[in-house]
């Protein structure tokens, strides 16, 4: 019975982990008996009969967890010696070069005050340090060193950093205090400045600020300078370090307008590449402020009415363009010209409309964009190699439809389709051929969706009418066969007939109170 209870309680150690199976196996096996015969006189020493596997380390055996355990709260262990040790080293660099610690070579003398600073951990610094110096530059020091008396000891308790402290009482010796700092990084600054807030010297205060005030800031450093003189509420007339980051100062126009001038100042950039670059910037940005929880008033925005401002005046410029295409006497002569400025405007319609779908206000334009007729006659009494770019908005628009991020009433929608598919259809060879950022599948799938959220009959027109164009035009053609399944589906084999009186009836009672 003792033997079965040993049994369980190794076998139950090993599922925990706090022993190995080689625990089981301590005692090598007795080595066999070789014949005398058998031995072979060699240079090479002999092997082991008890030979490693290849995946077996001879220096790391099997390691279970209370061993992991051990090794784990040892490293932890280790770790506050190692930080106190360096706390120390940096402390001790400090005292070398320090004014007190050479009192012949700056004329002091030897200091007269005791100061003792101790950290939260137990770890301490004293310095003799000298009456005259932190009374004049500390009004905390001042009160302190009179209520002491003759008695010229101060004891700093549970303080917070003890090396940023000592850096400040060093730092009130200094004449030029700027210089002083000079190379230090913002972490440092911060902690000398709430160090010198806290003791009321006036002087480390207002050089941490311009200091502050001076030096760039990464994002990181940003967010602790804000932070902290947030927490330190400082009434320093020249606390004018969060200027670069307050809105109140930067300058007297809305948001608005600005949005309203950076938009208007890429619409008519004339460098392609630079156009490019400047697009994709104000659109992360405003992606960035409408996904952004903060509902600061002053938050870089752009009104609806300001979007749709600028939708009106690229649609104005695409037409009077179309206009100069078709009436041009020698439309070759003046080809490149027509191209790009055509493109140039077909592509600055598209990023507004991105923009509109990204704040969710896209729905009104889909009524505007169906009700250019005008745009629609011009667009077909030009070569397709100048307008393929337009035909780009009205898939944008199906896309953003068939996803449900643009939701507009049937007759739109139907509309739309009324006065762009056709052009659409014309110009979609040339779109994928022209345009490597085109996506075939995307368009064909987000018409698809389009045309399926119309009435069934206006469905069947549409879709019959593709029938026939895809026969005779093939790849050029969008194959949007999977909306004439459904259709087919809706139409001959799941047919929906609603009744003539409703099933569903509805019983008023009143019930007791």
């Amino acid at each position: 019975m003792a033997s079965e209870a040993k049994s369980k309680q190794i076998s139950t150690m090993l599922k925990q982990g706090f022993i190995s199976d080689s625990y089981l196996y301590t005692s090598p096996p007795s080595k066999p008996q070789i014949p005398l015969s058998k031995i072979h006189h060699s240079s090479s020493p002999p092997q082991s009969p008890y030979r490693l596997s290849p995946t077996h380390n001879p220096t790391r055996p099997n390691t279970t967890l209370f061993e992991m355990m051990s090794e784990e709260q040892a490293r932890d262990s280790k770790q506050p010696h190692e930080t106190r040790r360096g706390v120390q080293e940096r402390v001790a660099k400090v005292l070398e070069h320090a004014p007190f610690k050479n009192p012949g070579a700056w004329g002091l003398g030897y200091g007269d005050v005791k100061l003792s600073v101790t950290a939260r951990d137990g770890f301490k610094v004293s310095m003799d340090v000298h009456r005259s110096v932190l009374s004049s530059k500390s009004r905390f020091f001042e009160e302190r060193l009179m209520r002491s008396g003759a008695a010229a000891v101060v004891e700093i308790c549970d303080c917070d950093d003890v090396e940023v402290y000592v850096e400040t009482v060093v730092l009130m010796y200094c004449e030029d205090l700027k210089r002083r700092l000079n190379g230090a990084n913002v972490s440092k600054i911060l902690g000398v400045l709430k160090v010198s807030a806290a003791i009321l010297f006036d002087a480390g205060v207002t050089s941490c600020l311009e200091y502050l005030e001076a030096v760039p800031w990464s994002a990181e450093e940003e967010e602790m300078v804000v932070s902290e003189l947030g927490q330190l509420q400082l009434n320093n007339p020249l606390n004018h370090v969060l200027q670069r980051v307050s809105t109140e100062a930067t300058t007297s126009l809305r948001t608005d307008d600005i949005s309203s001038i950076l938009l208007s100042g890429v619409l008519q950039g004339k460098d392609d590449k630079a156009r490019r670059e400047m697009k994709s910037l104000l659109s992360r940005l405003l992606k960035d402020d409408v996904s952004s929880p903060s509902n600061h008033k002053d938050r870089l925005d752009i009104s609806k009415d300001a979007l749709y401002t600028l939708c009106h005046t690229c649609l104005s410029s695409l037409i009077f363009c179309l206009s100069e295409a078709t009436s041009a006497d020698d439309i070759k002569q003046d080809r490149g010209v027509l191209m790009g400025d055509i493109a140039r405007e077909a592509d600055n319609v598209q990023w507004i409309v991105d923009i509109l779908i990204d704040k969710k206000i896209c729905d009104e334009f889909v009524k505007l964009w169906a009700d250019q007729k005008e745009l629609a006659i011009l667009h077909s009494k030009i070569p397709i190699i100048y307008r393929h770019e337009i035909s780009r908005i009205t898939a944008q628009l199906c896309i953003a439809i068939g996803r449900g991020h643009i939701l507009v009433p049937k007759d739109d929608r139907y509309s739309l389709l009324s006065t762009w598919l056709e052009p659409l259809y014309d110009d979609f060879g040339w779109m994928k051929r022209a345009s490597r950022s085109v996506d075939k599948k995307l368009i064909e799938d987000g018409l698809s969706q389009t045309i399926l959220t119309l009435a069934l009959p206006q469905q069947q027109a549409i879709l019959l009418n593709w029938f026939d164009r895809f026969l005779n035009k093939g790849d050029d053609c969008p194959n949007i066969q999977r909306a004439f399944e459904v259709w087919w589906r809706r139409t001959f084999i799941r047919q929906y007939a609603p009744e003539s009186e409703s099933r569903l009836q509805l019983t008023v009672c009143d019930y007791p109170n």
